[in-house]
């Protein structure tokens, strides 16, 4: 998966990111807090701080413990809540940890890891399959202004 855009909810202007499949058909929205929503829009811009924001602090630990971000994974949708893995490798070990997709984001675009998310997610949070329908972040943002709550779902951070 890939990041499509960050978006506001327009009803509750809770900040969104949406995931897209690579081959840019399947979109998975995903609501997120506003200072996840920030350290996700800093990435994505390649801007820095002056001083290095909590995101930046764990890919210093991880660098310095000598681990890397291998990938993430949503991995679990229970009672409108995701769920995601990060996997980490040091000393050619795998390690699994638990984080908020939110967080898991942030450290992949940092690490330039990928991201994934499993079919029993894709299929729990009923992923929108819009195939040619979306071609830009405008017609992504329309599809979401038009669309209803019971038609999108609606999802806790």
């Amino acid at each position: 998966m890939e990041i499509k855009g960050l978006l506001l909810d327009p009803s509750s202007n809770v900040p969104i990111v949406i995931l897209r499949d690579l081959e840019g058909t399947l979109f998975l929205p995903i609501w997120i807090g506003v200072f996840e929503a920030n350290a996700i829009a800093m990435r994505l811009e390649k801007a820095s701080a002056p001083r290095p924001l909590t995101h930046d602090l764990i890919g210093s630990l991880l660098e310095r413990c000598g681990a890397t971000l291998d990938r993430i994974v949503i991995s679990d949708l229970q009672d409108s809540t995701f769920f995601a893995t990060l996997y980490l490798v040091q000393g050619g070990d795998e390690l699994a940890l638990d984080a908020r997709p939110s967080d898991a984001i942030a450290l992949a675009l940092g690490a330039e890891a990928p991201i994934y998310v499993t079919r029993e997610v894709l299929s729990k949070a009923q992923a929108v399959d819009l195939a040619a329908q979306l071609s830009d972040e405008d017609a992504a943002r329309k599809w979401l202004e038009e669309l209803s709550p019971e038609q999108l779902g609606k999802y806790t951070m």
